[in-house]
């Protein structure tokens, strides 16, 4: 049998085979003479050759014309950056097929090593790749090039919440899957962010890393770690009174406590807490004003209902006429708003017995609790004396002889304040000009 494959215009001469059982293939062109048109065949005996990322350069005994007739013999090289693996040379042969098969692949060499060895020979890399893989080949060293990044994964985005009564989350994660497409060693792992089981603050947090093989060679990925914190609605301080909150006061596991302010008590639960529905804990108390139960067995009994809510100044005099006493409730009812801020009550002894007067505002003492103060407090009937008492019943100060509001607000403020106490008074500095 007789296939034509390609031609150039004519007509065929010659008988066909149909008995033949391997097929010729032919390439036909006609030539144009005066006389006569001659048609002339170029048989194609073996397959072309097509090198991918190279070239073959055939020689044919029969001319240019015949790529792939019998005896053709094909020189096979490569483009730049390749290296040919197989034959150099084939030829076709009776069996219609060639010598041998070749193919081109990748050049793979150390960067840094070719780098160095280019920038020792004053060569440009472009330029010099060439020369440098033929040096290597004369050398009988194999030159390959490792041109491909490594291959990294990292682990997915996360999101995590807070702790209780923190703002920050601690956050683990596995080392990325890294693996290299030459040799599989990977020289260096650069994480880009804070290491797995570090605490993260409220946020998006991004995290890289970077990983390097022998060659140099550099591939990257990222992944988000997201903090959240629960978060409970803002309280209001109570009327007449403040809040003291811990971490921020709003956030998931935070306690609130609610404090009164000086002469007045809280109704209902001292706290709430947070919770990580988003909710508070329990119901807003209130603050009332402070009742001071004066119908009491004894001194002790009156005193406890002071105890680490207010402060006591006692003042005692021979009687109401005492130019000190006098001097001293003129100047104290001059300042019921620092003594206020301050938390003081102020308790007063005069006169001797049986006109003895013991009061605290307009409430008044019965004898045996003023005889019963006098002798706790060491104060005397005879002249003018006073005592400082602070919430936890100890006397702090003594005074003979009258002084100035200031003077009291001053010891107080510089010796008997707790941490609570000195922030409110720094937001209450000008609440009594």
């Amino acid at each position: 049998m007789l296939i034509i494959t390609k031609h150039y215009g004519g007509k065929l001469k010659g008988d066909l085979n149909k008995n033949d059982r391997h097929p010729m293939f032919l390439e036909w062109e006609t030539q144009y003479f005066p006389d006569n048109i001659i048609a002339q065949f170029f048989p194609r005996w073996c397959y072309t050759l097509n090198i991918q990322d190279g070239e073959a350069t055939c020689y044919s005994p029969r001319g240019g014309n015949y790529h792939s007739s019998l005896g053709t013999r094909c020189e096979l090289s490569c483009d730049r950056g390749f290296r040919l693996i197989g034959r150099r040379s084939v030829q076709c042969l009776p069996s219609r097929r060639w010598s041998g098969t070749a193919y081109c692949r990748l050049v793979l060499l150390q960067r840094a090593s070719l780098a160095l060895c280019l920038t020792k020979q004053s060569l440009p890399l472009e330029s010099g790749l060439t020369s440098f893989i033929e040096h290597l080949e004369l050398e009988g060293r194999d030159p390959q090039v490792n041109i491909d990044p490594p291959k990294i994964r990292c682990p997915h985005s996360r999101e995590k919440m807070a702790e209780p009564e923190k703002l920050t989350a601690r956050v683990y994660w596995d080392p990325p899957l890294v693996k290299d497409s030459a040799d599989g060693t990977i020289t260096r792992l650069i994480l880009r962010g804070p290491e797995p089981g570090s605490h993260f603050p409220e946020g998006e947090h991004v995290i890289r890393y970077t990983a390097y093989d022998r060659a140099y060679n550099r591939a990257s990925c990222k992944f988000i770690v997201k903090v959240q914190v629960r978060r409970c609605p803002t309280l209001k301080p109570p009327l007449h009174g403040y809040l003291t909150c811990t971490s921020v006061g709003d956030n998931y596991g935070a306690t609130c406590e609610y404090h009164c302010d000086g002469g007045y008590e809280r109704q209902g639960t001292p706290s709430r807490v947070c919770q990580s529905s988003r909710q508070w804990s329990g119901s807003p108390p209130i603050c009332t004003p402070m009742k001071i139960n004066v119908n009491v067995n004894s001194a002790a009994g009156l005193l406890d209902q002071f105890y680490e809510k207010r402060r006591l100044l006692i003042i005692s005099a021979p009687d109401p006429s005492n130019r000190y006493y006098k001097m001293q409730i003129s100047m104290l009812q001059q300042s019921t708003c620092g003594l206020d801020l301050r938390h003081v009550t102020i308790i007063e002894l005069v006169g001797q017995p049986p006109q003895e007067v013991g009061r605290i505002r307009e409430q008044q003492l019965s004898a045996n609790i003023i005889e019963e103060l006098r002798q706790f407090q060491h104060l005397t009937r005879s002249y003018f004396n006073m005592v400082l008492i602070d919430k936890q019943g100890i006397d702090r100060e003594r005074y003979m002889e009258p002084v100035t509001p200031e003077e009291i607000f001053t010891f107080i403020d510089d010796y008997l304040l707790s941490n609570e106490e000195l922030i409110q008074r720094r937001e209450q500095r000008d609440m009594c000009d």
